[in-house]
């Protein structure tokens, strides 16, 4: 992950208290998240990333902006505002299943459950399994169990 829009979400997701600060116990239950969810986590999770304003819907013009830093980081010189448009209305076509111009988490969980690399269809907001499994490898290795 190295979009910073995303990575500012994701720490906000995180920040389940809202303190702009990631307690300890914040960091293991996103963590956990992220090396061990199940997928209805995982689709949580990145829902909530992507409904950037809070309200419970991700809209056509936070898809839009979402796509457009996505893409200007992979590349900055062009602008691609028209086909970042057909992207957007792609996107829209794809997962607004009640047709009201926004996603709810019942659009995206339907979408997402009939084609699941739609998960992060607007930036990569979770690791992928190779590096959590070096996560773990390196977190983990040699370390006796914990007791409590």
């Amino acid at each position: 992950m190295t979009d910073d829009m995303i990575m500012n979400r994701v720490f906000f997701v995180f920040d389940k208290d809202s303190d702009n600060y990631v307690s300890v116990q914040e960091w293991v239950k996103g963590l956990s998240v992220f090396l061990r969810g199940t997928f209805e986590e995982k689709m949580k999770f990145c829902f909530e990333v992507y409904y950037l304003t809070g309200d419970g819907y991700i809209s056509r013009e936070k898809i839009f902006d979402m796509l457009k830093n996505s893409l200007s980081q992979q590349s900055p010189e062009e602008d691609n505002d028209e086909g970042i448009r057909e992207l957007v209305e792609i996107s829209l076509k794809k997962m607004d299943h009640d047709n009201d111009g926004k996603i709810s988490f019942a659009d995206f969980e339907k979408a997402v459950r009939k084609d699941r690399l739609l998960l992060e269809a607007f930036g990569p907001c979770l690791p992928d399994a190779k590096n959590c499994l070096h996560f773990e490898a390196l977190v983990f290795r040699n370390k006796p169990p914990a007791t409590f």
